[in-house]
């Protein structure tokens, strides 16, 4: 910490970057925050790391305060990361290096019941399938919408008690098949599920393993997910506002019974949706931070 505090000390006085708070410690599978004081003469770009760039956002309440999310993916080891803050300086091209400190996380392992050919599907037709929509999936999250819809804090889906909670270790019928990527709610079918925060429906679909799935683009990068609905009440292409009735959940997919699973992608990565929307709500989206 120190080190740091040094290191940053002399590139804030060499280039006069004004950043207000940076989360230099992380654990695998979360985010970290960076905001910024907008100045005069200062043109703020983008975040890099490990050649990834990220947008750095104007804040939605403060428009002279900026933000930066850098998100770390569950599988990231142990290990101090270069962060650079691109931008320039009275037209001239600047960036500051941080470091970003990778911890790992104390996640629990998950044992997991389900039918058969949902863990190791056979069938090519299926394969192609599940490869579609991944690719699919992937050009969406990939997007990068240079607009933020959001300017309240998130709510969460439902009012319901969690179930499983974002990173444990997934065990389908006895083999290791990766990791619960986000957070599932108690929900009997029929249940009504709700946008978390404004934004543009860009994914409605019955897939393999997610089963009935809606995604919602909140600009810049930002995605929730809705996954193993029975019912959709919107189309893709639609703007929806907070609250805004997305359809009713199910048991679709691969599941071991009815529940809402509620997912979050950064700029691609699959993080922890309770800990960003934590983060954004009381850092970003509420007054008198």
């Amino acid at each position: 910490m120190r080190l740091l505090f040094v290191l940053v000390f002399l590139v804030f006085n060499l280039f006069a970057l004004q950043i207000k708070s940076f989360d230099d410690e992380v654990v695998n599978g979360k985010t970290a925050l960076i905001t910024f004081q907008k100045q005069q003469g200062v043109k703020l770009q983008d975040i890099s790391v490990d050649k990834k760039k990220f947008p750095i956002i104007t804040s939605p309440i403060d428009q002279n305060r900026c933000f930066a999310l850098v998100p770390i993916g569950y599988y990231e080891k142990v290990a101090s990361k270069e962060v650079y803050v691109n931008y320039s300086e009275n037209k001239k091209q600047q960036s500051t290096l941080l470091f970003l400190n990778v911890e790992k996380g104390m996640y629990a392992h998950e044992k997991l019941s389900v039918d058969s050919s949902k863990v190791n599907p056979k069938s090519k037709e299926v394969q192609k399938r599940i490869e579609k929509e991944y690719n699919q999936a992937m050009n969406v999250y990939g997007t990068v919408t240079p607009k933020l819809y959001i300017s309240e804090p998130f709510d969460l889906p439902l009012d319901s008690n969690i179930t499983s909670d974002f990173g444990k270790a997934r065990l389908y019928n006895g083999s290791l098949k990766g990791y619960h990527s986000g957070t599932d709610f108690r929900a009997k079918v029929g249940t009504p599920i709700k946008a978390s925060n404004d934004g543009k429906v860009v994914l409605v679909a019955d897939r393999f393993y997610s089963g009935g799935t809606v995604v919602l683009d909140h600009g810049y990068g930002i995605y929730t997910c809705y996954f193993h609905m029975s019912k959709f009440d919107i189309k893709e292409g639609d703007m929806v506002k907070k609250g805004a009735l997305l359809g009713l959940s199910g048991q679709s997919g691969r599941v071991t019974g009815p529940h809402l699973h509620f997912a979050v992608r950064v700029g691609g990565v699959q993080v922890d949706p309770l800990q960003l929307i934590s983060l954004l709500n009381t850092k970003i989206l509420k007054e008198n931070k």
